[in-house]
């Protein structure tokens, strides 16, 4: 059995003296694992970081073996990554995304998402409505999609400003006012055809949001608990928000 894809290294362990085993995110054939001989010495280590992009060809003797990485470097991004707070907890936030997927399932869209929110993660508010929409996305391809389209009472695509916790589904203004208390906030640049921007305020509210829906279908089902590298991302973007918009000092 053999393949070959491109790639974004998530993750590395340490295997015997001088080997590692990869995981990688591939566009065409999903998360995926592989050992690599030598991964450990000076020449593939710099490669074998998070965020790198990579070029991979897997052979194994039956497709369900570990099988073998052969990888070659396409785009080192590891070293910017490293700068910024954004950048290391956005790197190990995403990849913990990625694990609740199943293992060699594809999902070429957020292949892309991956590589576009790693180009932009020393850009705070960017970073943080990219990894927003991800979230949603890992939430709709996991089966617990949020309908942020119209009204779930009145079918109105205008003034949407909730979201039922029950249903995952939008609410307006005015049919979600007398039960706002029991509702979730619509973040403005979440709406559907909204182009409204991502501001630290709706930034907290839209990670509010999908952490109630990641929690409730997803972490506590399975036992799990939110990884901690989400919570250091919201905190690295909303605290370089604030660095960006300090006063001078006379």
């Amino acid at each position: 059995m053999q393949w070959q894809d491109e790639g974004i290294v998530l993750g590395v362990k340490r295997h015997g003296e001088s080997s590692a085993i990869v995981e990688i995110m591939t566009r065409e054939h999903g998360r995926h694992l592989g050992l690599v001989r030598g991964g450990r010495s000076r020449r593939m280590q710099p490669v074998l970081q998070p965020g790198n992009g990579v070029s991979v060809t897997w052979r194994a003797r039956l497709d369900q073996h570990l099988g073998s990485f052969q990888i070659e470097p396409v785009e080192l991004r590891a070293a910017r990554l490293m700068e910024t707070g954004t950048g290391v907890y956005g790197v190990q936030a995403m990849g913990a995304l990625l694990r609740l997927l199943p293992e060699r399932d594809p999902h070429g869209h957020l292949f892309e998402a991956l590589g576009i929110i790693l180009n932009h993660l020393h850009q705070p508010m960017d970073a943080g409505e990219l990894f927003v929409r991800f979230e949603i996305a890992v939430l709709e391809d996991l089966g617990f999609g949020l309908d942020l389209t119209r009204c779930a009472a009145t079918g109105a695509k205008n003034q949407l400003q909730f979201v039922s916790p029950k249903s995952g589904r939008a609410v307006s203004r005015e049919a979600g006012m007398p039960w706002q208390d029991k509702l979730l906030t619509l973040p403005s640049f979440l709406a559907d055809g909204s182009r409204h921007a991502a501001d630290p305020t709706s930034l907290e509210e839209a990670f509010r949001l999908t952490g109630f829906f990641l929690h409730r279908h997803v972490y506590e089902p399975r036992g799990m608990e939110m990884p901690d590298s989400r919570a250091g991302f919201i905190q690295a973007v909303l605290k370089a928000h604030l660095v960006s918009h300090k006063p001078d000092e006379p």
